[in-house]
This record gives structure tokens, C-alpha cells and sequence, in this order.
């Protein structure tokens, strides 16, 4: 048996993505989003900003890598929000390995100024990173769990 009907036009997936797009129109949550970017960025860049010892140390590549997967996903946040907010809970795991870094990474000859890069950066990615979370969590509290309540969906008379 072969269904016609494509499923993104059933109404309860056009209702989840109608939400999704106000959360993402949210100016407070474009804010959040446009911050993590910059947090993300800066991380990428932090051990020329800051100035690390060596710029082939092991902490040197993590915060190049991990500050472009941040990006990356605050890209996704805004331009995507109804297809990423699965994953928004990525960024603030990010957040905290940025702050642990220093201590975790092998050879990563950390100094003071590195330390605390990391450790602000990464706090701010954590915040933001719960922040979108936030979001992604009132829309869907907001539906009932994406459940509509057209007569389809009724169950019996109380």
C-alpha cells in the first residue's frame, strides 16, 4: 500500500514547524543565537587572540575545532531552528568541555591567560547554549507535546 500524501504537509508537522519558526523569530532567542555564534568564533580564534604558547599545541587545535562546531550549530539555531532544536543540547556540552580543556588536554601547555579564555568562553557558550535550549523547550510545552486538538485527535466525550 502506497500513500500519495508527502508527510511534511500533515498538520501536525506544519504546526511544529509554525512554532518552531516564532521561536526562532524571537528577538531574545536571534540574540542568544548571534552571541554563540560570536562565542564560537572567538573560541576558533582565541589562541591568536589570546596568543598560546605554539600554534600547532593540542589546546590550540581543540579550540579551533570546537569553536567552529559552535558556530556551525548557532548557524543552524538561527536559519533552522525547527530542524536543529534536537541537537541544542550540544552547545552547552561544548561549553563545558571548553571549560575542562585546559586540564583534559594532554600537552596543551596552559597558562593563565588560556585558562581564562577558555573558562569565560566556555561559560558564556554554556549560558547561551541553555539559553536556546530554553527556547526550543517553551514552544514545545507551549503545543502539548506537538499534539493538535482538531477533532482527528479528540479522544471520547468526559
Amino acid at each position: 500500500m502506497t500513500h500519495g500524501a508527502d508527510i511534511g504537509t500533515h498538520p501536525d508537522i506544519m504546526q511544529m514547524r509554525a512554532r518552531y519558526e516564532a521561536a526562532a523569530a524571537n528577538p531574545a532567542a536571534q540574540l542568544a543565537d548571534g552571541l554563540t555564534l560570536l562565542s564560537g568564533l572567538y573560541l576558533a580564534l582565541s589562541p591568536w587572540i589570546v596568543g598560546f604558547s605554539g600554534t600547532r599545541t593540542p589546546l590550540t587545535v581543540n579550540n579551533l575545532i570546537t569553536g567552529l562546531a559552535v558556530a556551525l550549530l548557532a548557524m543552524g539555531y538561527s536559519s533552522a531552528f525547527g530542524r536543529t532544536y534536537g541537537i541544542s543540547w550540544v552547545a552547552p556540552l561544548l561549553g563545558i568541555w571548553t571549560i575542562i580543556a585546559p586540564w583534559v588536554i594532554r600537552g596543551g601547555m596552559a597558562t593563565t591567560s588560556t585558562i581564562i579564555s577558555n573558562v569565560v568562553v566556555g561559560a558564556l557558550i554554556l549560558l547561551f547554549g541553555l539559553a536556546t535550549m530554553r527556547f526550543g523547550m517553551m514552544e514545545r510545552g507551549r503545543s502539548g507535546g506537538f499534539h493538535t486538538t482538531g477533532p482527528a485527535h479528540m479522544g471520547p466525550a468526559h
